[in-house]
């Protein structure tokens, strides 16, 4: 196949932890070849959308050296042209992100294959998302209200807030009701009336971890990453300092996992992180999931692998006229 991989500058990967590398590393594994650009190189030209893009060869394995990948002339082609298009460039889901998403969309009324569906990651907001599954969380609010926030902090004693567009545990506030600079929290956040927060009673199995469970191609992959909260934080993600344990999943993280793998891989999803506190579903992860390195490296389970299969099998079923996942852009 020919893949191309729409992601942040090359420069920017780590790739002792990087899931795009671990995927790109797959693909080129079985010979497949990639194709790179960035978001900003997405464009409708002659009534195709298209990007400027350069085929991508991966010059270090194991992603050691400074330079790890060697990038070809750039070219000018059409999105429906490859074999797959990945959209892995991270959060966060501005309007710019948007904008992409409307081409990816039109890219794929033109034969694009694009995973994940650019429809679906646009309705799927990382945080909203769980309230169509409540049975699985714990006490949730949006509002823009600080009267709402208030009285949430009330009734629950703790809570924390989260910004809809957040990413890496940023702008995340834990609320107490005997914090003297509660009203001051909630001011910041909803910055008086004019932004939505939301609210969920506060879940202090966090201690545990944040456990972040994957879904492939509609499947459960075995083992999840719990990012623990390091000294004196709240957070557990691993970009706020994070340390991230692999485990096999719960019970109860296979029940979650297991009752939104089919719907949201039905929607056009080939690829979701969920992020699991205790028993509760907390976020539903679609831009660019992430902990393959970390599981792979921990238990010897090849997330990779596993993704470029559902890839794979994606690819194959979309040409064949198969509804392996809903339009998939196609």
């Amino acid at each position: 196949m020919r893949i191309l991989v729409i992601a942040d500058p090359l420069a920017s990967f780590k790739p002792y932890k990087d899931s795009t590398f671990a995927m790109m590393l797959e693909a080129g594994r079985r010979g497949h070849v990639l194709y790179f650009c960035e978001q900003h190189a997405l464009g409708s030209r002659g009534g195709r959308v298209r990007g400027r893009v350069a085929p991508l060869t991966l010059v270090d394995s194991l992603g050691e050296r400074e330079v790890w990948w060697s990038l070809e002339a750039e070219r000018d082609e059409a999105l429906a042209d490859f074999d797959a298009v990945l959209m892995r460039k991270d959060p966060p889901f501005d309007m710019e992100y948007v904008a992409s998403t409307w081409l990816l969309e039109q890219a794929g009324r033109e034969g694009a294959r694009v995973f994940n569906d650019p429809r679906a990651v646009r309705n799927h907001n990382e945080k909203l998302a769980i309230l169509e599954f409540a049975r699985f969380t714990a006490p949730t609010i949006v509002t823009r209200s600080a009267d709402d926030l208030r009285a949430f902090v009330m009734e629950h004693r703790e809570a924390v807030f989260k910004l809809l567009d957040g990413m890496g545990g940023m702008s995340v506030f834990r609320a107490r009701a005997d914090d003297p600079n509660l009203s001051v929290i909630i001011e910041t956040m909803n910055r008086f009336g004019e932004r939505t927060v939301m609210a969920q009673r506060f879940i202090p199995a966090i201690s545990e971890g944040d456990k972040r469970v994957l879904l492939i191609g509609g499947e459960v992959v075995p083992y999840c990453l719990a990012r623990i909260p390091r000294a004196g934080e709240f957070r557990g993600n691993l970009a706020a300092g994070g340390r991230g344990v692999a485990q096999a999943l719960s019970d109860r993280d296979r029940e979650i996992a297991q009752a939104l793998a089919p719907i949201l891989f039905s929607r056009g999803l080939l690829l979701v992180g969920l992020d699991v506190i205790g028993d509760n579903l907390t976020e539903i992860n679609v831009t660019s999931p992430t902990c393959f390195r970390e599981i792979t490296a921990q238990t010897g389970c090849d997330v990779a692998m596993l993704f470029v299969d559902a890839l794979e099998c994606a690819v194959s079923g979309a040409a064949a006229g198969g509804t392996v996942a809903r339009g998939l852009t196609s």
